[in-house]
């Protein structure tokens, strides 16, 4: 093994992962729901922010429209 390493002749490539990082965002749920999803997560062994990653993931595989009746005002 080398004691240094000339690194200035490697070309450079772009990371072959980039397309799947996952971005990082902010959400407010209910208490309740995260309570669902982290004990369905313990059953599972998954940390839950990975449950709740893989259900959107299906949702949007399976093209799941949410379908909403909000109450009409008399």
């Amino acid at each position: 093994m080398k004691a240094e390493y000339d690194l200035s002749k490697l070309k450079s490539r772009r990371n072959p992962y980039a397309s799947k990082l996952k971005k990082p965002v902010t959400m407010r749920l209910s208490e309740d729901v995260v309570a669902y999803f982290k004990s369905m997560a313990a059953d599972a062994g998954v940390p839950y922010q990975s449950l709740i990653n893989l259900y959107l993931r299906d949702c949007v595989t399976q093209n799941r429209q949410v379908q909403i009746a909000w109450p009409s005002k008399p």
